[in-house]
């Protein structure tokens, strides 16, 4: 285990309660689902911090972005931390929204997604998540893509933020928004990154 893990004091090994743990910083719930249930199958409890406001800064890529935000984190709350940052590249709209999806989500939301790519014949894009972890003294970021296309049309409940117009290349005629949240994370952007994530921090990776 990395320096600066911290362990679960309330653990319950016969119970089969991880008994290491890691504060997975975010105000999105959609993402600590996902994160928690990818966690445990590495025997890593996922406890979401969402009282502190999560450090925005715009960058050239989403892994300076995550690792900035890990940064500001860390000197809030002075423990081991992860931080996610994600970012929607549409090859058409020359990688945009990038590094300014969330903002772009909050603005104009799916449908100015959709708008946008009204009449457009190539829908090409790409999911990319960094995850990175700070714990005062090592920083370590994992990325994870996931390529895809842009429906013309929102599909689907399930999932968050550009889910519903997404569609992998993994999953052909489905939206993230029309899978269920375990299938979504056997290949997911997200997933990608945490798993990588995950199995360093067990050491059970390359990344030892």
């Amino acid at each position: 285990m990395p320096k600066g893990s911290c362990s679960n004091p309330n653990a319950d090994i016969k119970g089969g309660i991880p008994k290491r743990g890691i504060l997975l910083v975010t105000g999105n719930n959609g993402k600590f689902r996902e994160a928690r249930e990818i966690g445990l199958k590495y025997g890593v409890k996922v406890v979401q911090e969402s009282t502190i406001e999560k450090f925005e800064i715009q960058a050239s890529d989403v892994s300076k972005v995550a690792e900035l935000a890990a940064l500001a984190a860390y000197n809030r709350l002075k423990a081991p931390l992860i931080v996610d940052d994600t970012a929607l590249h549409i090859d058409a709209l020359k990688g945009f929204p990038g590094v300014y999806s969330s903002y772009v989500y909050t603005t104009i939301g799916l449908s100015g997604i959709l708008r946008l790519m009204e009449g457009v014949e190539n829908r090409g894009a790409t999911f990319e998540c960094a995850v990175s972890y700070y714990d005062g003294n090592l920083m370590k970021t994992f990325v994870g893509r996931l390529g895809g296309v842009i429906v013309t049309e929102v599909r689907g409940t399930g999932g968050f933020g550009y889910d519903p117009i997404f569609s992998p290349l993994a999953r052909p005629g489905k939206t993230l928004g029309e899978v269920s949240l375990e299938e979504k994370n056997t290949y997911s952007h997200r997933a990608v990154a945490l798993t990588s994530f995950f199995k360093w921090f067990t050491g059970d990776s390359e990344y030892t």
